[in-house]
């Protein structure tokens, strides 16, 4: 499959999750880097990681399974919102609106019932999410957050700005 042909759908991955989640962090799909690589936030120029590694005082430069497992550790899960979607490029402007199919967030939450915050990486992944998601939630205990997106392409924000919004997290833990 062409990862950057428009008339392909592109899927997301399986959550990263275990059963002590507290909190869940959502993109909206990965880019084209990521599917590519099979990893959530695989291209160099994201700040998702080093963020993450900032935060939980590990090495951003660690294997991607070591970093998985520092987040779990710390009771962090990860997944996109979309589960599918045609998409020209890594863009989410880029998107097409009738393509989009939501993961299952119901049986999301009622198999790890210790999640209890919600963090969009970026405002498309909210956004999507309060179109697909929100509307049929049947869990309403949960906090929501929007985040500045780590992506590259959101460069109005320096480095130092993403983390110092990215934060919340800490407390939130």
């Amino acid at each position: 499959m062409a990862l950057n042909d428009a008339d392909e759908l592109a899927y997301s991955f399986k959550p990263i999750i275990n059963d002590s989640a507290r909190i869940i962090i959502l993109g909206s799909m990965p880019g084209i880097k990521s599917l590519t690589e099979q990893q959530y936030y695989a291209h160099p120029q994201n700040a998702f990681w080093r963020i993450m590694a900032a935060l939980f005082d590990f090495d951003a430069l660690a294997s991607y399974e070591q970093k998985l497992a520092f987040l779990q550790s710390e009771s962090v899960a990860l997944w996109d919102v979309l589960h599918s979607c045609k998409r020209e490029g890594s863009l989410d402007s880029m998107i097409q609106p009738e393509t989009q199919v939501a993961n299952d967030f119901n049986t999301l939450f009622q198999q790890y019932p210790n999640i209890r915050s919600v963090f969009f990486n970026g405002a498309k992944a909210e956004s999507y999410f309060k179109r697909h998601i929100l509307p049929s939630l049947m869990e309403h205990q949960l906090h929501f957050a929007g985040l500045p997106s780590t992506s590259p392409a959101h460069a109005s924000l320096s480095f130092e700005k993403k983390l110092e919004a990215w934060r919340v997290i800490r407390h939130a833990h």
